[in-house]
């Protein structure tokens, strides 16, 4: 456990059973999940286990084969549902930063609020410079994505996300695809995110942020959850073989 205050008791996010198969090759093989409002849960495991599936399936960009995805409470994995209206309660940020390359940085954080939300523009812009000052990008308001770093461009990302107010955050190893030096400003954010409060769901390589500040951890291997626990629980004494072996590979 962190230094933030514990999370609450009532669950934000639960998958019950869920499943996912892409023609013949099953990814998720019934995964049961709960997560509690205010819990940073660090998603972990081996290329092709199924921990961006998982994401994706939490977001319904990828309708899950079977189960059930409850966010507060709601199937949101039923028939029918209203897709915009669910994304507008989940955030999320990918590995590739999926900025619009002829917007600003401004511009590509008011596009969604002004299009989906009927937003004011001059409210969204007021909101769009408090998000870019959050991530530390107070003067960067009105340049172009091929004009920022990769660490500038995942912040944006971020910003981008949290012009929503999303109830939970998802993020997809978005530091995989940046140059070491500028994994810790992107990392930063999330600190930031993580000790505000927000309900975060991170899959990342990155164990010393999953240490530092996850609630729990969740090894993901062969598309069924291998082992969970608190993180130094997990990270210094796993009680699952293929844990152990993955760790060895990770942490040298």
């Amino acid at each position: 456990m962190t230094n933030r205050d514990k999370p609450g008791e009532a669950v934000l996010l639960e998958l019950r059973g869920v499943h996912k198969s892409f023609g013949e090759v099953e990814v998720l093989k019934g995964v049961d999940l709960t997560v509690a409002r205010g819990e940073v849960l660090v998603v972990i495991g081996p290329s092709g286990g199924g921990k961006s599936t998982l994401l994706r399936c939490v977001n319904l960009l990828e309708p899950v084969t079977a189960g059930q995805v409850l966010l507060e409470g709601d199937d949101i994995s039923r028939p029918g549902v209203d897709l915009d209206r669910v994304r507008r309660r989940i955030g999320m940020v990918f590995q590739q930063f999926n900025l619009f390359p002829h917007l600003s940085a401004l511009d590509n954080l008011t596009l969604a609020p002004r299009k989906l939300l009927r937003t004011p523009r001059a409210e969204a812009r007021d909101r769009a410079h408090a998000l870019l000052e959050r991530v530390g990008l107070s003067g960067k308001a009105g340049s172009y994505p091929r004009q920022l770093s990769g660490g500038q461009q995942q912040r944006v990302a971020i910003a981008r996300a949290l012009m929503m107010n999303p109830h939970v955050m998802l993020f997809d190893e978005v530091t995989s695809a940046l140059d070491p030096e500028l994994v810790s400003e992107v990392l930063d954010v999330m600190r930031d995110l993580a000790n505000s409060g927000m309900t975060m769901l991170c899959v990342t390589h990155e164990m010393g942020f999953a240490r530092e500040l996850g609630d729990r951890l969740v090894f993901v291997d062969g598309g069924v959850i291998a082992e969970q626990g608190p993180p130094a629980a997990v990270l210094d004494g796993p009680k699952e073989d293929r844990t152990r072996q993955f760790l060895r590979k990770v942490l040298r």
